[in-house]
């Protein structure tokens, strides 16, 4: 029974973090990226179904190939490098053209003019999205306590790490405590690429260690396919990796879809006005569900580290989506422009999880 609990309280804090708090989104359990989409060939080792037996979720002789991943990384990078070099050369032809005749540089630049207009408006939304400008976005590490009633279960944090090329990545680790751990080991962690503007998803991997149960899933948006690719694989045992089962699907999207960690952290660059509710659209393995954002209300919360004053919200899903398992859900957010989750409780059946921030770096 101990153990069932403790499960259910790792499973709710990866729950609480489910929150799509915006666009339609995609509640998978696998991923990979939506600018490395295109890079795909049929002569890619990854090709067959979308991260199909060749890729993520295929045995080779018994084991999965991680060969996909590294492949097109580097596509990407050649891919990115040979488009700019070509555009480069193209514009550095048409200044060189007008430079040499005078009275062609007005009508250069008439011309520029009118295709960066038509140029922004074909382009998909997903594109033209701002990027965030949040101060967590320089960087950001945040610690939990997870409890069960006095109990404390687990650990989680909660971390952004910023990088060069337009992109952010998102880290979020869970563990039991080291008591529990020597009886049930639990080691989740959850990876996220999205791009800075608008926070778009490229990357969702999620590696689950709970027990015997191994699994490792991940999603990639092909945003101008429309589609999402989901692999899901479990594993006999967590050293050799031996599968027992894996699984490849799609799911369709509009473009503006989020993984559940860019939707969490996409919230955190919203006004948050008090009594207001959002609806979505949401999509559950191949399913949409309407979802409801409720903002409550504002309130003073006391934690370990102070006094806070906070926005209490409430994600609600209609249907028999992700949240029908577990009661209600409600995440307080600080009422300042770093909107940090201080407390994120869940209902369940033998109580409630809470998981309460303990430290901010």
């Amino acid at each position: 029974m101990f153990y069932r609990a403790l499960k259910s309280v790792l499973l709710g804090f990866l729950l609480l973090l489910a929150v799509p708090f915006a666009g339609h989104v995609v509640f998978a359990q696998s991923g990979l990226s939506g600018g490395e989409a295109g890079l795909i060939t049929s002569s890619d080792p990854c090709s067959k179904g979308r991260l199909g037996e060749s890729g993520f979720a295929a045995a080779t002789q018994g084991q999965i190939s991680f060969d996909c991943w590294t492949l097109l990384k580097d596509s990407s990078k050649k891919y990115s490098s040979s488009s700019s070099a070509q555009s480069s050369s193209a514009a550095q032809s048409r200044v060189a053209e007008a430079l040499a005749n005078p009275q062609s540089s007005a009508t250069l630049v008439a011309q520029s003019s009118s295709s960066i207009a038509s140029s922004s408006a074909s382009l998909p939304k997903w594109q033209t999205l701002p990027e965030m400008k949040a101060p967590w976005m320089k960087g950001e590490k945040l610690s939990y306590t997870l409890s069960w009633g006095f109990i404390t279960a687990g650990y989680a944090t909660l971390e952004v790490k910023p990088r060069k090329d337009g992109k952010t990545e998102f880290l979020t680790f869970a563990t039991a405590n080291k008591t529990v751990n020597k009886f049930y080991p639990v080691h989740d962690t959850v990876y996220t690429l999205v791009r800075n503007k608008g926070l778009m998803t490229d990357v969702f991997r999620k590696t689950l260690h709970e027990g015997t149960f191994h699994n490792k899933s991940m999603i990639r948006f092909d945003r101008n396919a429309k589609k999402a690719f989901l692999s899901d694989t479990v594993f006999k045992d967590a050293v050799n990796h031996y599968v027992k089962r894996s699984a490849d699907t799609s799911v369709t999207i509009e473009g503006l879809e989020h993984s559940i960690m860019s939707a969490f952290y996409l919230v955190r660059t919203l006004p948050l006005k008090e009594g207001s509710t959002s609806r979505f659209a949401a999509v559950s393995g191949e399913k949409r569900y309407e979802l409801k954002v409720v903002i409550h209300k504002r309130e003073k919360i006391k934690t370990d580290l102070g006094e806070f004053n906070t926005v209490k919200v409430e994600p609600v899903l209609d249907g028999d989506g992700i949240f029908k398992s577990s009661g209600r859900i409600f995440i307080w957010f600080t009422d300042d422009d770093r909107r940090l989750p201080v407390l994120m409780q869940c209902e369940i059946k033998l109580g409630s999880i809470k998981a309460e921030l303990t430290k901010v770096e």
